[in-house]
Formats: structure tokens, sequence, C-alpha cells
């Protein structure tokens, strides 16, 4: 009678202990499967660098070597093509190419030397909004300029030519070498200094030696501005080379 029970109760059930073994089977199967391609690809993942962090080293990189510009700095730069296979690095170097620089569009390399070497290149761009010097007013050359004929004008310097000012003060008492538009951007090349000795003006010679000094008249012989080397004839005919200073004088260093 119970034999006869137990046989009627695994007819009974069949189908579904069919289906829960099968569906054991099909789980082992997957994890069977599904295991090796989930190792493979967690050492596919370790193998390659992430380009991300290549990214953040970029930017520290310009943030790093634009300390100290003369303005508000702006970093952006291409990120790394997520897609691109190159091998782990442990330490990855930045560094500048020849002749680039923290300055407008630029470009940085990254290298990576072990344990497999590689070198990619990055375009970036670091802007620097400052003030700059521009014309007040028109000037003429040979117009000695003061603060009344210069202004600060602010924008990228980056994008400016080379040679500009930052401060008016560094242009007050130069000398413009053309004639140049209310507006324009003040260059270093534009300007001279002004004469301060003029040849055949009467300037007084200062000698300068260890422990002495001797001071005659003399008379110029070129014009000179602050700083440069003038001709002087001194009263006994000889013909000596001093450096000209902002008072009129003559310096001249007696080894």
């Amino acid at each position: 009678m119970n034999m006869t029970l137990a046989i009627f109760s695994y007819n009974r059930y069949k189908p579904l202990i069919n289906k829960i073994f099968l569906l054991i089977g099909l789980l082992i199967a997957y994890l069977l499967v599904a295991q090796p391609s989930l190792a493979q690809s967690q050492g596919q993942n370790s193998q390659w660098q992430d380009t991300k962090i290549l990214d953040q080293k970029v930017f520290a990189f310009l943030k790093t070597q634009s300390a100290g510009s003369p303005g508000k700095v702006d970093i952006s730069a291409n990120p790394i093509d997520s897609n691109l296979k190159l091998s782990f690095c442990p330490a990855p170097q930045v560094f500048f190419p020849s002749s680039s620089k923290a300055w407008g569009k630029t470009t940085i390399g990254i290298q990576c030397g072990q344990p497999n070497a590689w070198t990619i290149y990055v375009e970036a761009n670091v802007s620097i909004t400052g003030d700059y010097v521009v014309a007040a007013n028109h000037l003429t050359q040979g117009q000695s300029l003061t603060s009344a004929d210069l202004m600060l004008q602010k924008g990228d310097l980056t994008a400016l030519p080379a040679g500009f000012f930052t401060a008016t003060s560094a242009a007050v008492g130069r000398v413009a070498r053309v004639s140049l538009a209310s507006g324009s951007v003040i260059k270093q090349d534009m300007l001279k200094m002004p004469i301060i000795v003029a040849q055949g003006q009467n300037v007084r010679v200062n000698g300068i030696g260890q422990g002495f000094s001797v001071s005659t008249e003399g008379q110029a012989l070129t014009n000179a501005v602050e700083g440069e080397l003038v001709k002087v004839r001194v009263p006994n005919g000889t013909i000596i080379s001093g450096t000209a200073k902002n008072n009129g004088q003559i310096e001249l260093i007696i080894r």
C-alpha cells in the first residue's frame, strides 16, 4: 500500500521534479561558461591603462606649470580616447615636448618606461586672462610717453603678440619708435629708452675703483640711453667709454 502510494506521488510530481533538475543543469552550465569569461575580462581590464587617470595627470601638470602666470588661468585639454589600448603603467610621466609651454595652444607628452614603453601626445589650451597696456590715444613717432598716454585693457594674454606690457609704469618715460593708433597694443619693440646723454654734451665722468674714486669733466661723442656705453673725450684728449646714468653722468669702473 505504501509502495503504491509512493509511486503514485512520484508520478504526480514527476513533471515538476524534471523541471527542477533541468533548471539546476542549466545553472551549472551557465556558471561553467561565464566564470572563465569573467576572469578573462577582469584580466584584460587590469592589463590596460585607465585613460581617465592620464587625463587627470595632464590637468595637474598644466596647473603646476602655469602657476604664477600674470592673470586668471583656464586650462582645457582634449580627453584621451578611452578605447586606446595602452599597457598599464605604474608611473606615467607627463612632459612638455621641445618648444611647448603652458601658454595658449600647446602639446603635452605622456610616456611610460616600464614594463612596456609607450608615448602619447595630447593637445591642450592654456588661456590666461589679465591686464595689458594699450595706447589711450594717438601716439606720434618720437613722443615720450606719460601715464595719460596709456591704459590697461583685459583679455587673453596668450592671444597677444610677444613683448606686451602688463603695467603702464613699465612703459612710462619711453619713446615711441613709430606712430601708434589709439587702442594699439604696446609692445617693447615699439618703444625705446629716452636719450639721456646727447652727442657733444658736456658730462661728468666718475671713475670708481677698489677703495677709491676720481672725477673729471668730458664731452660725449655719441648719444646714449640709460645703461648704454658712451664714448667720452676727457681734457687730455684721451677717449674712454663709460656707462650712461639717468642723471647724465658717466660711470667708469676702474679695475
